[in-house]
């Protein structure tokens, strides 16, 4: 009989701390904050700047793979993914702090596209090899997905405060045309700061227990090939892009849509945080009895039916909550099940390969679905653009084509892309009596390894 495995809480709480903060700052920068601060604060052309976020997804895809690869082949006593967390913290929050202040380029359109091209390079440079890390150290500190889920069911809640700084924070401390932005900027300043001391210590307290030899491991081409031969990841893939696809566009036109409708933000987001409550308890409880790739189906179509009520009635106070609720619902099965779906993923890569690759396959999946995060910040951007959107205007003052738009360019796309990832659910081959016995088998040849 296997030993249950245990993740302490000490490990839990500070890898999730680090976690949470890191995306936090992403969150800011990649979800929306960065879009808004540089065109419609410092005046920035809408074109240019999807011109920049187009630019920047060849790197933002490229850098992933490359890091995995060196990531699994590190050889340290801090293990292959802590020297880049713990030594990375510094130089991410100094680009983060950078990225809010008008450089000496000056302010020229120029100018402008320069600095937020150069800023996102550098910046997502250095979120990716913490962020990656960070992401994979969940896989190689534990085995099942009894001890996985544990960890996940943390990271949940700390995701959840993690996205209220772009959510609930920038709305409130973002400056207005022609406002001063000091106040914004200490506040960008204190948050890089905390970051980078909670990241850097947070290393302290957690290490990796699962891993491979390096050395024997197989070449980066070859380890890109073989993740596209695992058709488990290829379906991963497709949940994968939606979820990051759709948490960027949330983030990126929140801002927008309660500048323009009367619907409470305290209420609206209330009904969110129920949902999301009430969708773990849902998910935890559901994945032992209907499995994981069932219950991604299930959120799936429940964050397409909340997508579509926000279109056609979210003007309105009570089905904007109801939507939120429901939309609730599908968020914390993105955050809770598609974790462990990617865990499945790595795990069966073993099995086949006799490698452990988290790295390379969160690398992968970077080059797939970092993308999103560009595509999505570009396609709000020119949809509200093609309503007729006028960045000019005050707050609340655009006329009704354009209020429509910011529903459409906020929540269209994601209950497409949903409804597509129901579907493509229905090809997961990691079910049933034979998956089941090969992760047993897995889990004896670690028994043995240790």
């Amino acid at each position: 009989m296997m030993k249950e495995e245990k993740v302490s809480v000490s490990s839990k709480f500070w890898l999730c701390s680090a976690d949470c903060l890191c995306g936090t700052l992403s969150g800011l920068i990649t979800g929306g904050g960065m879009t808004y601060f540089y065109t419609k604060y410092l005046g920035l052309d809408e074109g240019l700047a999807s011109i920049v976020w187009m630019i920047f997804a060849v790197w933002n895809a490229l850098n992933d793979p490359l890091f995995g690869y060196i990531s699994d082949r590190t050889k340290s006593k801090l293990g292959r993914r802590i020297p880049y967390i713990r030594y990375g913290a510094l130089l991410y929050g100094v680009i983060f702090i950078l990225s809010w202040f008008l450089w000496p380029l000056g302010g020229s359109q120029t100018a402008l596209f320069v600095q937020m091209l150069v800023s996102l390079f550098f910046f997502d440079t250095f979120y990716t090899a913490i962020a990656t890390s960070l992401y994979v150290l969940p896989y190689t500190m534990a085995e099942s997905n009894q001890a996985r889920s544990g960890i996940f069911v943390w990271k949940i809640f700390f995701t959840l405060l993690s996205l209220a700084a772009p959510l609930v924070l920038f709305p409130l401390v973002r400056p207005d045309v022609g406002e001063s932005a000091s106040r914004f900027q200490t506040i960008m300043i204190m948050l890089g700061v905390v970051t980078t001391l909670v990241i850097f210590f947070s290393t302290f307290f957690y290490k990796e227990k699962y891993t491979s030899d390096a050395e024997e491991a197989p070449g980066l081409w070859e380890s890109i090939c073989q993740c596209f031969k695992n058709r488990a990841f290829l379906v991963y893939e497709v949940i994968s892009f939606t979820v990051i696809f759709v948490q960027t566009i949330l983030m990126q036109g929140v801002v927008y849509y309660f500048d323009e409708f009367t619907v409470p933000m305290p209420l609206a987001y209330a009904s969110l945080g129920v949902g999301a409550v009430c969708g773990i308890i849902l998910w935890i409880k559901s994945m032992g009895k209907i499995g994981v790739a069932k219950c991604i189906i299930v959120m799936s179509v429940a964050f397409a039916a909340g997508a579509t009520l926000v279109i056609f009635a979210g003007q309105y106070v009570i089905p904007a909550m109801i939507a939120f609720f429901i939309i609730g619902l599908g968020f914390s099965g993105g955050m809770y099940l598609v974790p462990l779906m990617n865990g499945e993923v790595i795990d069966y890569d073993e099995a086949k390969t006799g490698f452990r690759r988290e790295g390379m396959y969160a690398g992968v999946n970077s080059l797939i679905t970092k993308p999103a995060i560009s595509f999505a910040n570009a396609a709000f951007v020119m949809i509200i653009g093609w309503f007729g959107y006028d960045n000019a205007v005050k707050a609340g003052a655009q006329d009704a084509m354009a209020k429509f738009g910011v529903k459409v360019a906020w929540m269209a796309l994601p209950a497409l892309l949903f409804i597509i990832s129901a579907i493509a659910m229905k090809a997961y081959p990691l079910v049933g009596a034979e998956w089941k016995k090969l992760k047993e088998e897995l889990s004896r040849k670690h028994e043995v390894e240790r």
